[in-house]
């Protein structure tokens, strides 16, 4: 137990920090305040949690919150937007240390993308029906229009997909982490393309294999349940959405071969994923409770996985606020379900998840997220759009023996 007089010293030092935005800190135990009011209130339950928060606050304020030790009185994503203004006052060498210690020990080998991708893809399903959308896609939707449902923004965001990747039908596509399935069928049933698609959760697998032959689609599209280091064949295009952030950096030439060997030259693909402005580790207590191995690369850090196979980069669009009106969904359809997740999954469960999409939300928000789309394609791809309005018209190469060019006085 930590002494009055060090839960007092400790209380006035927290505050210094968060005053600033706007926000107070109080203790529980000996009922020690500071006396402001009307500010958005976090309740600390004893001075040892107090001291973590402020030694280690990366991982501590999560672990804190999931355990109900610390409390929020007030809006819980408006509190969490002050906090990451004063983020940069709080010491930071202890969460550096535990980054580096879980790249080793989250480290994406074969093995380990597989422990990985399982602690966060393989819960039930049955958990992520409650608050995704009916084609449960766990990425970034795309809203046309604010007033957008989360449904129509989803079948949007395949749609998109599908025009800037310019399909045809009898085309071949390969799809590397494709979750429940949604877009790997929905290029099939829309486009009349033919679809691997590889993932090493086993829970999508099974479902996205099930709603195949629920579609009659069984013929058309393979989910096959294995790493994308082992796709092989011949595509005509290549699709990863929402995987590279689980990749490692250091894994990203390796990726750039693979695409390279299936698609050749000749085609072309699309990533779709999290990034940052610049390099930075993804938040400790995402790291270790949520994505463990994951991170957000900055888009210069992305780009490893293009250049070394002489890919053309042909269009780069960012999402951020796309997705973070994605998140306001997912957490308001969370919200909805919250009572039935605590008594399925307990409390601790139901808060943790509660701040991991709060806390996603307000990092798109403040920019401190980001989410790239990035069409490329092989130096021999004999089409590619004329505009990016209309990926589907696309405009052939011609040789150029049969391209007449005036002379130049």
């Amino acid at each position: 137990m930590v002494p009055f007089r060090v839960d007092r010293w400790l209380l006035q030092e927290a505050n210094k920090i968060v005053e600033p935005v706007g926000v107070h800190i109080e203790l529980r135990s000996n009922a020690l305040t500071t006396g402001t009011s009307g500010r958005p209130t976090i309740r600390v339950v004893n001075g040892q949690t107090l001291a973590h928060l402020l030694f280690n606050p990366d991982l501590s304020f999560g672990d804190a919150y999931t355990r109900g030790s610390l409390e929020i009185d007030g809006d819980l994503v408006s509190v969490l937007e002050r906090l990451f203004e004063c983020t940069s006052r709080l010491p930071k060498w202890i969460s550096r240390l535990k980054t580096v210690w879980l790249r080793h020990v989250q480290a994406n080998s074969l093995r380990g993308s597989r422990r990985n991708i399982r602690h966060h893809y393989d819960l039930p399903t049955d958990f992520y029906q409650l608050w995704l959308d009916r084609e449960l896609i766990y990425t970034c939707a795309y809203f046309p229009e604010r007033q957008a449902t989360l449904e129509e923004a989803q079948q949007a965001k395949l749609k998109l997909i599908c025009k800037k990747l310019w399909l045809k039908a009898g085309e071949t596509m390969v799809e590397a982490g494709c979750g429940w399935g949604a877009l790997s069928l929905y290029m099939a049933r829309e486009y009349g393309v033919r679809v691997k698609a590889y993932n090493i959760s086993h829970e999508q697998i099974v479902f996205a294999r099930n709603r195949a032959r629920e579609q009659g689609l069984s013929g058309e599209v393979e989910f096959i349940e294995d790493d994308y280091r082992n796709i092989h064949g011949h595509f005509d295009a290549f699709v990863s959405v929402g995987m590279l952030e689980h990749v490692g950096v250091e894994h990203y030439r390796d990726l750039g071969r693979i695409i390279h060997k299936v698609i050749g030259d000749s085609g072309r693909g699309l990533l779709h994923f999290i990034g940052r402005n610049f390099p930075k580790p993804i938040n400790l207590w995402i790291q270790k409770r949520i994505f463990p191995g994951a991170y957000p690369p900055s888009l210069r850090e992305a780009l490893e996985v293009f250049e070394a196979q002489d890919f053309s980069v042909l269009d780069i669009e960012n999402l951020r606020p796309h997705y973070a009106l994605t998140l306001r969904h997912w957490l308001d359809r969370f919200e909805y379900s919250y009572d039935l997740v605590a008594g399925r999954r307990g409390e601790e469960f139901a808060r943790m998840w509660r701040l991991y999409l709060a806390g996603s939300m307000v990092a798109f928000n403040l920019g401190t997220l980001q989410l790239f789309q990035v069409v490329f394609a092989g130096h021999r791809c004999s089409t590619v759009p004329w505009t990016r309005n209309d990926g589907k018209r696309a405009i052939e190469r011609k040789p150029m023996d049969d391209v007449w060019i005036p002379a130049m006085c």
